[in-house]
């Protein structure tokens, strides 16, 4: 069994990587800028308060690991100069503690963001890469450095998740899923007639540990998109969560150019929880080719969208009353404020 580092432990991606690994028998050293509270693992793990922005402190953690994970990042909602220093200069800090240490295994957890706003469609791992805004240009620029460091002798599996939701997640999903559950409808941004591909958490952990574990470095010292392999319209499958909250109401669609006007406004004067990568790709296809990961890992999607959407919205109704909406929140482990569709959710 093998000694992992995870950054950005705490997180819904970090936690689900760390239940997964414990599982199987892993030793785990998490890191992460806010706490562990996570009562099922606090004793099972090594835990530490660190910013990726401290290199001492990475490198007291990074000590006797075998494989790193590198998944701590500032997400889109994040100040550009945190999301900037965070995601480039704390993938730096990563990289070159890993390989000051002797860990030449490891993995980093980009985004499809990476492929910007294409219009052809399904992307693969060798198209453009066109990032929209501080997130997705710092999410290229550490993919530029994972490629210097596999020219100093290192193995670093880069893995493009599609958007990925399951156990612990929140976010701005938590608004669909409180919308659902008090028998509301929904309003799509457009017609919801888009192709839309989604990731289920379990999926993801799968695919990292396939990478990590190949028997052949070289393989894997490479790019892969990873998401579901079986996914329709975001019509019918957020119509899949409204069906099984049982109250018949159905997903409605919208004038898409004026909705996104309006959000625009709504996000210009911070009463909107929504960032302009979630309603500028809401009405567009946006789904990758997992082909790759299927050839060399031997990935195999276990959730559809359907079903990974489904498994979090009951995760979320055991527990919904246990969580309040987070004013700026920005981490997918809270609700985040729904700001003026709080108001708008009684018109559904």
């Amino acid at each position: 069994m093998a000694r992992w580092l995870v950054t950005g432990g705490s997180g819904f991606l970090g936690i689900n990587l760390i239940r997964y690994l414990v599982e199987r028998g892993h030793e785990v050293v998490s890191i992460d800028i806010e706490p562990f509270d996570y009562p099922d693992m606090m004793d099972r793990i090594e835990h530490h308060l660190v910013d990726v922005r401290d290199r001492e402190a990475v490198d007291r953690c990074m000590e006797g690991a075998d494989v790193f994970m590198h998944g701590a990042a500032a997400l889109p909602l994040y100040k550009k100069r945190d999301i900037l220093t965070t995601n480039i200069q704390g993938t730096r800090n990563v990289l070159e503690s890993a390989l000051e240490h002797g860990v030449t295994r490891g993995l980093y957890i980009s985004s499809t963001a990476v492929y910007g706003l294409p219009e052809k469609h399904p992307l693969y791992e060798d198209d453009p890469l066109i990032g929209v805004g501080p997130y997705g240009h710092s999410k290229i620029e550490a993919e530029k450095m994972v490629r210097e460091f596999r020219q100093k002798g290192m193995t670093i599996t880069t893995i493009r998740p599609k958007s990925f939701v399951g156990p612990e997640r929140l976010g701005v999903f938590a608004i669909f899923y409180q919308w659902a559950s008090e028998g509301r409808s929904f309003p799509m941004i457009g017609r919801g007639r888009n192709l839309f591909q989604l990731l289920d958490v379990e999926d993801l952990c799968e695919a990292i540990v396939q990478a990590a574990e190949h028997a052949d470095p070289e393989a894997v010292n490479t790019e892969f998109n990873i998401g579901a392999s079986e996914y329709s319209t975001m019509r019918e499958d957020y119509q899949a969560v409204l069906d099984k909250a049982g109250f018949g109401r159905k997903i409605r669609e919208s004038p898409g150019n004026l909705v996104i006007l309006a959000l625009e406004i709504l996000e210009f004067f911070k009463l909107s929880p929504l960032y302009p990568w979630v309603y500028k790709t809401a009405t567009k296809d946006s789904y990758v080719s997992i082909e790759k990961a299927e050839r060399i890992l031997g990935f195999e999607p276990k959730y559809s969208n359907k079903q990974a959407l489904l498994r979090n919205y009951e995760w979320y109704l055991e527990r919904k009353d246990g969580y309040k909406e987070k004013p700026g929140g920005t981490s997918h482990r809270v609700p985040w404020s729904q700001g003026v569709l709080g108001l708008v959710r009684h018109f559904f």
